[in-house]
């Protein structure tokens, strides 16, 4: 019969010291948190498509409740914070450029800004969002941006609706008034004008509805070239680029 021997089972890798063990738990935190960190901050765009009224903050700088925007000049700055998750609405007669300052706005450029128009007699609300051109980020994302931005501007409108309420109640008639939205893009495909319907009916629209929207026969107004009462204000109140987007 054989005999059994026992010999000693050495372990291939020497065991790791206390201190070694306790070491790489921290390493391994610190390497969670930067694969956690975002690569491209360019498309954090208002949040969820939900308007709440109750994280609307109204500013009015300026303006006057009972003149009615053909008569006086009247623009809506739209922003989103982060910290807060609130957004910041400011009514006036100029953008309210104090509003658009800091690092975090130049970098995510996701403001909104609006303006009253009175085009030969007849009232429209022209809406202006940035997609793209500034900086490589916006350029990266111009296509997620713009996909964005079309799915938000619903709960723009409401807030600017919510917002302004007092001047619909004494002038319904502006509720009528057609929305036109301006993309400003260096990407040819997404720097264009659309029409997003009357007032009324843009602030509740869903992406089929859209489409809808723009097969209609409606087309950018334009102002009368020579001095006149048709047209108010004589010149656009948006500081931003002046040559026109193509017409979708």
């Amino acid at each position: 019969m054989g005999t059994l021997s026992f010999a000693p089972i050495l372990p291939t890798k020497p065991r790791p010291s206390v201190f070694e063990q306790n070491k790489s738990p921290f390493v391994s935190r610190r390497r969670s948190k930067k694969k956690n960190l975002p690569i491209v901050p360019v498309a954090r765009l208002f949040g969820p498509a939900i308007f709440e009224a109750s994280k609307l903050k109204v500013l009015f700088l300026g303006v006057d409740e009972k003149k009615h925007p053909g008569k006086l000049p009247r623009t809506y700055t739209l922003t989103h914070s982060d910290i807060t998750s609130k957004l910041t609405l400011a009514i006036s007669q100029t953008i309210n450029n104090s509003q658009l300052q800091g690092w975090a706005n130049k970098l995510y450029r996701d403001e909104v800004v609006a303006e009253w128009k009175k085009v030969k007699g007849k009232m429209s609300l022209h809406v202006h969002c940035h997609i793209s051109g500034g900086h490589f980020l916006l350029d990266l994302c111009a296509r997620l941006r713009y996909f964005i931005f079309c799915k938000e501007l619903p709960v723009v409108l409401k807030a600017f609706v919510h917002g302004d309420g007092n001047l619909l109640k004494n002038y319904p008639e502006l509720q009528e008034a057609l929305v036109w939205v301006y993309f400003h893009s260096n990407i040819p495909e997404f720097n264009k004008v659309e029409c997003w319907g009357p007032l009324v009916e843009a602030g509740s629209q869903q992406g089929g509805k859209k489409q809808e929207i723009l097969a209609s026969n409606w087309e950018l107004p334009h102002p009368c070239p020579d001095n006149c009462d048709c047209c108010f204000p004589p010149m656009s109140l948006i500081p931003w680029s002046q040559e026109l987007p193509h017409q979708n």
